[in-house]
């Protein structure tokens, strides 16, 4: 796997109501730190830091980044 940049970032645009963002940290025990929730057509720009290690995206959504373009199921 890629390391990530420090100015990388995702967009993540839901595609229905109710679409759970949650930012995990690093570190010896992986936790959540941050969650959102976005309804239909809203966008969120996420970016990974020193502390956020992984994005978890719970429901329908259309993700980008620089690798590319993603969808949810």
């Amino acid at each position: 796997m890629s390391q990530t940049h420090p100015n990388d970032f995702i967009v993540i645009k839901a595609k229905e109501d109710g679409v759970s963002v949650i930012g995990l940290t690093r570190g010896t025990d992986t936790r959540f730190h941050h969650s959102e929730k976005l309804d239909k057509g809203e966008v969120m720009i996420a970016q990974f830091t020193e502390h956020t290690s992984a994005i978890k995206i719970r429901g329908k959504a259309l993700i980008q980044s620089s690798h590319g373009e993603m969808d949810t199921e």
